[in-house]
């Protein structure tokens, strides 16, 4: 199966779902093109967005680069959680996955399917968790 099939099985292929994260997350945060379309915004709290000198550039700019991925902040495998140090300040991130067409109500079905499954990536002040 490659990264641009979608799962036939019941359960989700992790290794995709990964990688649409990955690339959704470095797309949104970092401007780099996708190498498919993949649905999804990004969301700053509003502690993080009003915090003073570029904190909130910075975290983003870190998330966008974040690449370490272990059982411990990982279980799953779906690269959906990270959490980055900016200036002694701890900054957590979180992908959460909808139904594209469900205005965020119901978790996507199949969300190694990038034309059906919204990504919403909330980048926020350890704090506001």
């Amino acid at each position: 199966m490659t990264t641009s099939q979608a799962s036939t099985t019941d359960s989700p292929d992790i290794v995709v779902i990964a990688a649409h994260n990955d690339a959704f997350r470095k797309f949104a945060c970092l401007g780099e093109t996708p190498s498919q379309p993949i649905q999804g915004r990004m969301h700053l709290t509003s502690s993080l967005a009003m915090a003073e000198d570029g904190l909130a550039l910075e975290a983003v700019q870190a998330v966008g680069e974040f690449d370490v991925f272990e059982p411990e902040n990982d279980p799953e495998g779906w690269h959906d959680f990270g959490a980055v140090d900016i200036r002694g300040e701890k900054i957590f991130w979180k992908i959460d996955l909808y139904e594209a067409d469900s205005d965020f109500r119901y978790g996507a079905e199949t969300p190694d399917d990038p034309a059906t499954t919204m990504r919403v990536l909330t980048i926020m002040m350890a704090s506001d968790w």
